[in-house]
């Protein structure tokens, strides 16, 4: 690689780069670099011509580590696309990294850059974030955001439900769920720096006050889409609210809520939230759940995927279809 690079005139880390298909080689260079790794029999006549031709787009999946199973389930629809045996058109891997950390997205977002043509993540709203999105765009990688949005002029796209209106379909649900005029309801969140989770809450903060206006939304405790902090939030709320008839989960791992009720034996409570896994699934046909809002996570990778590899998308917001899962009309798992 050292004889490579000095034949070219390029730096070792440029024939690297060429030689694995790397970001960061202008055309003209990479057929020099080749031709001369050809002539030197570094690599073989079927190695140029891969080398040569226009290979796979390279594209990161980037997803909050946790204990959030509908995560999970959107991070092995990563892994079973990228272990399709044609990838003719994309090379897609996938990583999680720390949640609700700002610094740490943005720190992932330069890292991957180094070798992604585009990026497929969950944003938080925050200025490091905002201003990592300005420097990787600005070299060439393109942007996708998927669930939860960062409005940006240098993002390609969001892919996701809207949120405010998903808010609003919860309140809706919860407030006709209720048996009683009075009460209180509680919310437990991820953060407020998604926000997806703060559109939530005001739309369903909105619906309730137009709707129920009887029925008192408490104070919304962040859980950061832990089950075991979210089962703590939950046991106190319950404790502390003598009136309590309903808690919507605005985000993820609800299994935690679901064992704070069974412990406090209050199945009466009014419970909706986000994501159907296997857990929601079970939950709803034990009755700890009464209705899950939905958004299929595989249609919402292609469609970004799509969005990714096509520079030509015109529309910025693509709203994916919001279903509605009860106990009585969920289909056999697949």
């Amino acid at each position: 690689m050292s004889d490579i690079a000095q034949k070219a005139q390029v730096s070792l880390a440029t024939v690297d780069r060429a030689l694995n298909r790397r970001k960061g080689v202008k055309p003209r260079t990479l057929q020099r670099v080749l031709a001369i790794a050809l002539d030197l029999g570094f690599i073989s006549n079927e190695e140029y011509a891969s080398l040569s031709g226009k290979g796979p787009m390279n594209v990161a999946v980037l997803l909050p580590a946790g204990t959030n199973p509908y995560l999970r389930l959107l991070g092995e629809k990563v892994h079973e696309r990228a272990a399709m045996p044609i990838q003719d058109t994309v090379s897609l891997r996938c990583f999680f990294i720390e949640s609700f950390d700002a610094h740490a997205l943005a720190s992932a977002l330069r890292h991957h850059a180094a070798w992604a043509d585009g990026i497929i993540f969950m944003a938080i709203d925050h200025p490091a974030v905002r201003a990592a999105i300005e420097d990787i765009t600005s070299n060439g990688t393109r942007v996708v955001t998927v669930i939860t949005d960062l409005p940006h002029p240098a993002r390609s796209a969001y892919v996701g439900l809207e949120n405010q209106m998903a808010g609003r379909t919860a309140g809706l649900l919860m407030g006709r769920f209720i048996r009683a005029d009075t009460g209180s309801v509680a919310m437990v969140a991820g953060s407020r720096n998604y926000r997806a989770h703060s559109e939530r809450v005001a739309g369903f903060h909105a619906l309730m006050e137009e709707m129920f206006p009887g029925l008192k939304v408490i104070g919304m405790r962040e859980g950061h889409d832990n089950a075991a902090e979210n089962y703590h939030h939950t046991i106190s709320v319950i404790d502390n609210t003598p009136d309590l008839v309903g808690i919507y989960n605005v985000g993820g791992a609800s299994d935690g809520i679901a064992r704070a009720i069974t412990k406090k034996m209050r199945h009466d409570l009014v419970f909706v939230g986000h994501g159907l896994t296997s857990d929601t699934r079970r939950m709803l046909i034990d009755g700890t759940m009464d209705a899950v809002i939905d958004s299929d996570p595989e249609y919402i990778l292609e469609t970004a995927l799509r969005l990714v590899v096509n520079p030509s998308a015109t529309r910025s917001r693509h709203a994916v279809k919001m279903d509605i899962f009860l106990r009585e009309n969920l289909m056999p798992a697949s």
